[in-house]
């Protein structure tokens, strides 16, 4: 599993540089991992796919129908 560049430095020697780490670490967790259960998807992935389906699955508006 690949982890973000802030996992892989240290030690930190500020509160601001542990901060900076732990907001990467949420971002990569939140948006980058490959999750088992996502079918090896990025959360970022299934959201877009899941939202893009639900514009899909509009009907048109009324009057704008194919002529």
């Amino acid at each position: 599993m690949s982890i973000p560049s802030s996992q892989q430095r240290g030690p930190w020697r500020t509160v601001e540089q542990v901060e900076l780490a732990t907001l990467e670490w949420v971002w990569w967790w939140n948006n980058s991992r490959l999750n088992g259960e996502l079918d090896m998807r990025t959360p970022i992935e299934v959201e877009d796919e899941f939202y893009a389906d639900l514009e899909s699955a509009q009907p048109a508006p009324a009057g704008q129908g194919s002529r």
